[in-house]
């Protein structure tokens, strides 16, 4: 059987390069974060799009958030491998425990995934999401920094969490 191809390249291989033109350098800076490993992260962001390519018809959502996810599940996968093999004495420094290990790398993920969200909605929106929730200001305080007035406020702030509960939804986060 032949695949198809476009300019000497298989189809296969256009899917995979456009998942790494479009989303590589944020996987790879999301996993050079979280995993504090620079020289490991490429193959971890390799891995990512290989399995994420494999399973390509199953992929409900964003493809973003898809990707995110399945890196986190690789390098917990790869931390469970290392932390299981036995170590020299002093020749590498221990590993962190395995529920401090997941627990930082979804803290991250969330925030990625959190600031993906908020990129997608509008800015009048983020901007009052970012004033109440992440700057922690009160409605009053809130409208003086926007220069809006605090009924305004509320009513950006109550649509703002529907549009961004919907985004997120989108791109496949459970909440």
């Amino acid at each position: 059987m032949r695949r198809a191809r476009r300019n000497g390249q298989s189809m296969d291989e256009v899917v995979v390069a456009e998942m790494y033109r479009e989303h590589g350098e944020a996987l790879l800076g999301f996993v050079r974060r979280a995993s504090g490993d620079p020289d490991g992260a490429e193959d971890v962001v390799q891995e990512t799009v290989l399995k994420v390519w494999q399973a390509a018809p199953e992929i409900s959502g964003s493809l973003r958030g898809y990707l995110f996810r399945t890196a986190r599940n690789v390098m917990i996968d790869n931390y469970r491998r290392a932390s299981s093999r036995p170590r020299r004495s002093g020749s590498v420094p221990a590993l962190e425990s395995m529920p401090d290990a997941v627990e930082r790398i979804d803290a991250l993920l969330t925030r990625v995934l959190m600031e993906e969200a908020l990129r997608r909605i509008s800015r009048e929106h983020r901007d009052v999401v970012l004033a109440l929730h992440y700057n922690q200001l009160t409605v009053a305080q809130a409208a003086a920094a926007l220069g809006i007035p605090a009924g305004t406020v509320k009513s950006r702030a109550f649509y703002a969490l529907r549009e961004l509960r919907s985004v997120l939804e989108d791109m496949g986060v459970e909440g």
